[in-house]
């Protein structure tokens, strides 16, 4: 095993999750990111409407955003297993409890593009290291265009108003909802997502994001 695993090193090394730089031993994470990335710390925790708490380990600049850039549009699902540490970490240290845990999903036509929801690997992460059940509780029935290419606040509420959807048979009501998403920068898809959530009967919605604006 320790001969096929220094064939596949020299074959495929492995880089950096976020700077892209070349690592030894199959490291994930570089010891110079692990040092100096741009972790929220005390600003973790945002609040929005119809969402309790929103936790996010990471601000969304720099290597950050690069990262995340690679994980959605270059094929990079591998990423969802590194991001997974960040954000258990980050549950514990906000002392985060919930009953379930769900995602922001993608439209069907976006799904299909990409070959995997985001989202969804990121909640399946969480899901294996906390133990709540990740279970798909909303679809959406819009493909409204990107929150990233929408104005101010203002318009991205707009944009995401009678997108998404509680599917009928999910077992939503009385539950503590934990929502998951890759990036938070308004907060509106949240917002709306945690509103059909709970009008569904949810008790409780929080969300976490791997990372979130620095404002």
């Amino acid at each position: 095993m320790k001969i096929l695993s220094g064939i596949l090193e020299l074959l495929f090394p492995r880089r950096c999750t976020f700077c892209h730089r070349l690592t030894q031993g199959g490291a994930k994470v570089c010891p110079r990111c692990e040092a100096s990335l741009p972790y929220s710390r005390g600003a973790a925790r945002q609040s929005f409407p119809h969402v309790e708490s929103c936790c996010s380990p990471l601000y969304y600049v720099d290597d950050v955003r690069r990262s995340l850039l690679r994980y959605k549009f270059e094929g990079l699902s591998v990423y969802a297993e590194i991001y997974g540490d960040f954000l258990a970490k980050c549950i514990d240290e906000n002392k985060i409890s919930c009953d379930s845990i769900t995602w922001v999903p993608l439209s069907r036509k976006r799904l299909r593009r990409r070959g995997y929801d985001q989202a969804r690997l990121l909640a399946e992460e969480v899901s294996r290291r906390i133990g709540a059940p990740c279970v798909p509780m909303l679809r959406k029935i819009r493909n409204n265009p990107a929150q990233s290419g929408v104005g101010d606040a203002k318009k991205r509420r707009e944009n995401v108003k009678g997108v998404y959807e509680a599917i009928p048979e999910a077992e939503i009501r009385g539950k503590r909802v934990l929502l998951v998403d890759d990036i938070v920068t308004s907060g509106a898809t949240l917002s709306a997502c945690a509103a059909v959530l709970r009008q569904a009967g949810a008790k409780e919605v929080s969300a976490l994001t791997l990372a979130r604006r620095r404002d």
